[in-house]
């Protein structure tokens, strides 16, 4: 009976306990239900609603508000709250605020741009917005509202960059007229002639390059490189940069080694990889002193989303300055414009080699200090090179057989350090 009894008033408080639980558990889901939520603030909102509209809003791209007649949040979006308009269940944005009244008052739609400041950053940076008031049923009021800043910005590079063109433009061509009426008042003296007419090719070369440039900027940023990808040797890449800078390095006896980059394959276009890598090469010898060193230098990293391949072009020119440095990929943009013109330079080698390193998967990065030189690297994927284990096999390269054809040749170059020398 002890035993009986025992079991009976376990079984008795496991009871009660279980109750008790399931009614606390009641209590709480109860309270979790009346609580707000941030597309909807009160319990009778969607109720206040006119029947479709809260449909309609969750579909909206814009951010969007519902006000009642005593200015109250009847219902926000989550990208109204993620902008900052709405906090503690009122419309934060004074002017939006003005706008709602007012239609409240006449039922007129409203609309007008406005720039915020950004939340939760400590730059002056402001957020351009449109927004539009309508009347929403005979008490409430929509708010939508449109983030603007990105279209901004593509509206201001794109304007810019008209703006450069033109100016780039305009002097080549306007020198090209000058030089060409100079030419004929010069007619019956053959030194001015001669002078002038040097100075013409000078200047078309110079236009030429400059439309050749803008040709090559619109097609790495429209075209898709990968789709005529192939395994690039690395080796003939630096090869045919040093071929394509020789004569200017030459002029000034400057002297340009590359290391490190026999085996390495990167995946990509070629002739976008070597315009990159080429562009790279020609700065550096363009803007280094004579009888001074160009290297470059490659070595395979390994990284947690595959290995990659750095390739690094190092001067001992002029460096760049700290507030250069953030602006040198650019279009357009100059470190020195007067030895730019000197050369011919246009301003868009980096803005190439930024928007091809991207559209490969990869980057370009520069360290640089004044007076001691630069060096650029540019970060591109490994293109995933096998050899087979037997002796003699082909080279397969991302499922593709490779002939090896040894190193390139690169007799007349200079050893240069191994990739962990450079800065």
């Amino acid at each position: 009976m002890d035993v009986n009894a025992a079991v009976a008033a376990a079984a008795a408080i496991a009871g009660l306990c279980t109750g008790v639980i399931a009614m606390l558990a009641f209590r709480w889901s109860e309270r979790e239900q009346r609580q707000p939520t941030r597309t909807s603030l009160r319990p009778d909102s969607n109720a206040a609603l006119p029947p479709g509209v809260d449909t309609v809003l969750s579909v909206l791209s814009s951010s969007a508000v519902v006000l009642d007649e005593s200015d109250s949040v009847v219902k926000a979006s989550s990208a109204a709250y993620a902008l900052g308009l709405v906090r503690g269940g009122r419309l934060s944005v004074e002017a939006m605020l003005h706008m709602a009244r007012d239609t409240r008052r006449d039922g007129e739609i409203r609309q007008v741009e406005l720039d915020l400041p950004r939340r939760g950053t400590g730059r002056g940076e402001a957020l351009a917005v449109s927004a539009r008031v309508a009347p929403l049923g005979s008490r409430l009021v929509l708010l939508l509202v449109e983030d603007l800043t990105e279209a901004r910005r593509i509206e201001a590079v794109r304007r810019d960059f008209v703006a450069n063109v033109s100016h780039e433009l305009k002097t080549p061509t306007g020198a090209l007229s000058l030089l060409s009426e100079a030419v004929m008042d010069a007619s019956d003296d053959p030194e001015a002639v001669e002078r002038f007419a040097g100075r013409m090719q000078i200047e078309a070369t110079r236009l030429t390059n400059l439309v050749q440039e803008l040709i090559d900027l619109s097609r790495v940023q429209n075209d898709d490189p990968l789709e005529d990808a192939e395994p690039v040797r690395v080796e003939e890449l630096v090869a045919e940069a040093i071929d394509r800078c020789r004569q200017q390095a030459g002029s000034k006896q400057i002297t340009m080694a590359s290391g490190g980059t026999a085996d390495l394959f990167v995946w990509g276009n070629r002739g976008q990889l070597a315009a990159a890598l080429g562009n790279l090469v020609e700065n550096a010898v363009n803007y280094s002193p004579a009888r001074t060193r160009v290297g470059i230098a490659a070595r395979q990293l390994v990284a947690p989303g595959g290995d990659l391949i750095e390739i690094a072009v190092t001067d001992q020119g002029i460096g760049i300055s700290e507030k250069d440095r953030e602006r040198v990929f650019e279009r357009f943009y100059r470190v020195d414009p007067a030895r730019s013109r000197a050369t011919g330079g246009t301003g868009l080698g980096l803005a190439i080699v930024k928007h091809v390193a991207a559209s490969h998967g990869g980057e370009v990065t520069v360290w640089s200090s004044e007076g001691q030189g630069s060096t650029f690297t540019l970060r591109l994927p490994e293109s995933g090179v096998v050899r087979e284990r037997t002796t003699g096999g082909p080279l397969i390269v991302n499922g593709h057989s490779v002939d090896d054809e040894g190193p390139y040749e690169t007799d007349t170059l200079e050893p240069f350090p191994a990739p962990e020398a450079l800065p």
